[in-house]
């Protein structure tokens, strides 16, 4: 996998899924939207993780600055 995500695009999503989590764990939201936001938040994760983003390939799209 060739990286797509800058450093931006990674903290933006890190974030992202620590607010997920803090939604899930708080008991925030309500079922079913707490297991959704469960699950974007370890999606936004794991793509952060791995600085590879499937959609942004399918659409050519990357914000990792070409060195």
């Amino acid at each position: 996998m060739i990286k797509n995500m800058g450093s931006t695009d990674r903290i933006i999503r890190l974030v992202i899924a620590a607010i997920a989590a803090y939604l899930y764990f708080g008991e925030n939201l309500e079922a079913p939207w707490g297991t959704v936001a469960l699950v974007v938040g370890g999606i936004m994760l794991l793509t952060s993780l791995i600085n590879f983003c499937p959609l942004y390939r399918i659409f050519g799209i990357s914000t990792c600055k070409v060195s």
